[in-house]
């Protein structure tokens, strides 16, 4: 597998813990103060601590830390011999290195520079995801988490193993530019396309379904759930007669468009039944009827969810600080068996990779000493 050296900022770092997953050596070079996405809450046990972030256990895991000074010559030096023997490089721009000089050393270096856009706040408005989420008669929102993070980093992860396999099959290096924002944009493009053939922008949706009056998601005693229950006669029978509303007892609400002039009762009647049940009833019961309806899953749902637990995405990690936890793996870990391997203290690596860099004990208690580590 390849040797990666990974100088990313977030946006890219999902990218590079994906790389780890397939079974690459990710080699996560920061300051020896610690970088950025160390100190990304939330925190275990709300105690801010390099090693306890959130963010940095998820997307630094497998990996390994070298902590290098990049202010002192010999903390670049100790870099580039690094970059000399690697197959890739993934950095965010700008590059603490000189690329002309990289590519002189070591002209098969696959190199995959990230041009971030941060705020990531701003990234998500420019890029038109923003004009797609909230109610019709309402401003644009924001989704929750750190979509920019997802979404830049799969495609850093997929550009990278693309020049990796160019390079096994020719030899020769490559250097590719993801932009965070064009990743964003990217997932416009069906609506970008819609307007172009039709003229009409994509509306926000809300919470409702756009095509069937009976589609949304609706309040339950705890949170809420999605049904579609479709254009077709048969599946609004079968509907109507689960909630046995005297309200939606008309027959000529078997008609789709009837149903539609009629959205707002319906869609108001389908609140005021749905509040008596839990999500999980309704969505048994749903099933049960063959009526397509899914719970809206939190993220506390996704981390108890047994399927997800049986088919392996939540798979147990024995951590050193968090103890035994069910920890995300992704199908790319899975075509290798890859187990899961916690994120590095910080620095945890620095005497193993600085020998096999060739440097002598004494040379890295130089470093050490002269504060390049």
């Amino acid at each position: 597998m390849a040797r990666v050296v990974d100088l990313t900022a977030c946006s890219g770092a999902y990218g590079t813990r994906l790389l780890a997953e397939a079974g690459h050596d990710v080699v996560r070079v920061e300051s020896p103060s610690g970088d950025a996405l160390r100190r990304l809450g939330p925190f275990l046990d709300d105690a801010p601590d390099l090693e306890r972030g959130a963010f940095h256990q998820f997307l630094n895991a497998g990996k390994r830390s070298l902590a290098l000074n990049l202010d002192r010559a010999d903390g670049r030096a100790a870099l580039e011999a690094l970059v000399a023997g690697a197959d890739a490089l993934v950095a965010t721009l700008p590059l603490p290195l000189d690329e002309a000089a990289l590519r002189a050393r070591n002209p098969r270096l696959v190199l995959t520079r990230v041009a971030d856009a941060a705020p990531e706040l701003c990234a998500v408005a420019r890029s038109g995801l923003m004009s797609l989420v909230g109610r019709p008669d309402g401003p644009p929102m924001l989704l929750g988490g750190h979509v920019v993070y997802a979404a830049s980093g799969l495609y850093v992860g997929v550009a990278t193993a693309l020049g990796l396999l160019q390079q096994q099959l020719t030899g020769a290096g490559s250097t590719t530019t993801v932009s965070v924002l064009e990743c964003l944009e990217s997932l416009m493009e069906q609506a970008m396309i819609e307007y172009t053939f039709s003229g009409q922008g994509t509306e926000r949706r809300g919470s409702g379904g756009q095509i069937t009056a009976t589609s949304g998601a609706f309040p339950c005693r705890d949170g809420h759930f999605m049904i579609s229950v479709g254009g077709q006669a048969s599946n609004w029978v079968r509907f109507a007669e689960w909630l046995g509303d005297p309200a939606l007892a008309d027959p000529a609400l078997v008609a789709e468009e009837k149903r539609q002039e009629q959205r707002d009762l319906i869609q108001e009647r389908i609140r005021a039944w749905s509040r008596q049940f839990a999500k999980d009833e309704l969505v048994v019961e749903a099933q049960r009827r063959h009526l397509p309806a899914s719970p809206v899953a939190t993220p506390l749902d996704l981390a108890q969810d047994p399927q997800l637990i049986a088919r392996g995405f939540l798979t147990p990690l024995d951590h050193p600080l968090f103890g035994r936890l069910l920890f995300p793996r992704g199908a790319i870990a899975t075509v290798f068996d890859r187990p899961l391997v916690p994120a590095p203290r910080l620095g945890e690596h620095n005497a193993v990779l600085l020998a096999e860099l060739g440097y002598s004990p004494a040379e890295q208690a130089s470093l050490v000493e002269g504060g390049a580590l």
